[in-house]
């Protein structure tokens, strides 16, 4: 008879990690931590600020002539966020290993997992694509056709007594696609940087964090949400230190919530 299969080989390449319990506060001590990391290696940090500033730039001036495409652009900027970040986060690696600080390692970082990195940013293309159709069939319900081309959108709204509608759709829409997409994100890419992980993995280990974490995790996307919005306010000048900042401390909500 031959040589039955070995097990082993049907072994995952790395066992799903244990979650930690963390402290409903920890969050602030994140920011804390990511504060300190940002001047590790300031110039590329401030540099993919500067990248990503410039990115929301140009979004709000594509929707200048077409205001109701601002959520769903600005949905899609947050969705990739994490990958920009990816940089970000090995920095704050090496700052944790005392290594020296290395840009171009950094830049590299998706290199060793590019296969389930790649996979994930599909996920989040495909949450993208539900978003823009959910946003798309709002717009559709609440506006009419002479809203749709008007040139100032909010002037037409509050004249037409239908803005409370339209925050009220938008913000039910937009929440819940916002913390699906939280919850399965919210350490997965800095794991699938950190190790030789898949999808699956990492996605369920984010959700892990959600349910052992829910106050800390609450707390923490109350904190990027504020943080993002004041970016926004800032026509996106203070995403440069935002940006880097929020990516540097969610480098330590991984490490923290995800045993090593």
């Amino acid at each position: 008879m031959g040589h039955p299969l070995d097990s082993r080989s049907l072994a995952p390449s790395m066992a799903a990690p244990a979650v930690r319990r963390v402290g409903a506060m920890r969050p602030f001590a994140w920011l804390r931590l990511g504060a300190r990391d940002l001047a590790f290696l300031p110039g590329l940090s401030l540099g993919m600020g500067v990248l990503v500033s410039l990115a929301g730039l140009a979004l709000m001036a594509a929707t200048r002539e077409a205001t109701y495409l601002a959520p769903t652009l600005l949905g899609g900027f947050l969705l990739v966020a994490p990958f920009v970040a990816m940089p970000l986060y090995a920095l704050s690696r090496q700052r944790e290993q005392s290594a020296a600080p290395d840009s171009a390692s950094a830049l590299r970082a998706w290199s060793g997992n590019a296969g389930s990195i790649a996979l994930f940013g599909l996920l989040l293309t495909l949450a993208y694509f539900v978003w823009e159709r959910l946003a798309a069939i709002t717009f559709a319900l609440f506006f009419t056709e002479q809203l749709r081309h008007a040139s100032n959108l909010p002037a037409a709204l509050l004249l037409s007594g239908q803005s409370v509608t339209l925050v009220v759709a938008f913000v039910a829409v937009g929440a819940a696609v916002a913390a699906l997409v939280f919850a399965l994100g919210v350490v997965s890419v800095p794991l699938l940087v950190d190790r030789p992980v898949d999808v699956i993995t990492a996605v369920l280990t984010s959700l892990r964090c959600c349910a052992r974490n829910p106050a800390a995790i609450v707390l923490w996307a109350a904190l990027i949400a504020l943080l993002t919005a004041l970016g926004f306010a800032t026509f996106m000048l203070a995403l440069v230190v935002i940006f880097p900042w929020l990516a540097h401390a969610s480098w330590h909500a991984y490490r923290e919530m995800v045993d090593a």
